[in-house]
């Protein structure tokens, strides 16, 4: 047992500048897709999900604008707790992406907490994994419990709409546009969880792996990190993956993670079920990086 739950939450994203918005949106299966301002290799408009900031920004700013909203967010839902006592852990892009913003992670965490007049814990810290990150942020903020923080924070705040970032991917044929089906759409976002020891949705289990066959390698994948992480997490929560009702996945429209996605279902599920529903937010949210906490 994880001890966690999540008992607020906060989002910006192309579709909702906050939770309850984004939320609404999602219901109604509404996106925000549209041509971006960067061209293809081939000549195309490639697609994405840019959030309608007012006023425009651009850079660094951009990111802390983003992240300012989920923050409050969750800082409003903290009752009776002192929010000095309440560490934050900010997951941001991997460190070797093409295009990375510089000097986000020495200052991008403490310059956002200053803005919306909120402190930084001792225990605060920036995590460096991409779309990864808040799975190992869930991670450290259990440690962090066990050591007697009542709540924790875990934010993320990332965009693929950057030219480099873009150009990058583009080179490799992975974003989507009207003539490359087997692409991501590019797009932006924040979101941030505020994790205690009571709520509806309490965390069970946490499990972790890691891929040889990545998307990039040009090795077949049976999936083996996937693998290995779902029945780490799993067999952490005590139940077997038959009793699980509904999955929610980070695929991205690449056909790499569908397939990925299906290996594993067929290597962990031994027990026939009539149904799992399957939801992919980057459906309506666009691929999000690090914001998809």
């Amino acid at each position: 047992m994880s001890g966690l739950a999540i008992e607020a939450c906060g989002m910006t994203t192309a579709i909702g500048l906050t939770a309850a918005a984004a939320a609404a949106a999602q219901r109604a299966r509404l996106s925000n897709f549209e041509e971006t301002h960067f061209i293809s290799h081939d000549g195309k408009w490639m697609i994405g999900a840019e959030v309608p900031l007012d006023p425009p920004k651009r850079g660094r700013a951009r990111l802390q604008a983003l992240l300012e909203g989920p923050l409050r967010e969750c800082y409003a839902a903290l009752g009776d707790v002192d929010p000095k006592d309440v560490p934050v852990l900010l997951c941001l892009a991997e460190a070797d992406r093409p295009g990375r913003l510089a000097g986000v992670d020495a200052s991008l965490l403490h310059d956002t907490l200053r803005a919306i007049g909120q402190p930084v814990h001792e225990d605060s810290a920036v995590i460096i994994y991409g779309r990864v990150g808040g799975i190992v942020a869930l991670r450290d903020a259990r440690e962090l419990m066990k050591k007697g923080a009542q709540k924790v924070i875990i934010a993320g705040v990332d965009s693929y709409l950057l030219a480099q970032t873009m150009g990058f991917y583009d080179a490799e044929d992975r974003v989507l546009t009207e003539t490359n089906s087997n692409g991501f759409p590019a797009a932006e976002g924040a979101g941030a969880v505020l994790l205690g020891r009571e709520g509806a949705f309490k965390l069970l289990g946490l499990g972790f792996g890691r891929e040889a066959a990545h998307i990039t390698s040009g090795e077949p994948t049976r999936a083996d990190g996937l693998v290995t992480a779902m029945r780490g997490a799993l067999g952490e929560a005590g139940i077997d993956f038959s009793e699980v009702d509904y999955r929610v996945s980070d695929l991205n429209g690449e056909q790499y993670y569908f397939k990925e996605a299906a290996l594993a279902l067929t290597r962990v599920l031994r027990i026939r079920v009539e149904q799992m529903d399957l939801w992919n937010p980057a459906s309506e949210f666009g691929y999000t990086g690090a914001a998809s906490i």
